[in-house]
């Protein structure tokens, strides 16, 4: 994040991230011909979202009968 993002971050504040609604309590749209505002939040800004942590992956057995004595050659 640049200085300038931090600054003007500082000023106007971080984005809250509430869902706008109608009056039945569903959720409201984005109008996607306007591009400077979000309906979709009440701000009118879209939240940041948050990094994911990467997951190690273990490596997978084969498949098939397990490693043991029964798999030994006769």
């Amino acid at each position: 994040m640049s200085w300038f993002n931090k600054f003007v971050t500082f000023l106007i504040g971080e984005p809250k991230g509430e869902r706008a609604r109608d009056k039945k309590g569903r959720y409201v749209a984005d109008d996607k011909s306007t591009k400077s505002v979000n309906e979709a939040y009440t701000d009118g800004r879209t939240p940041v979202k948050k990094a994911k942590r990467k997951t190690s992956t273990t490596k997978k057995r084969g498949r098939g009968r397990p490693k043991g004595s029964k798999n030994k050659a006769k």
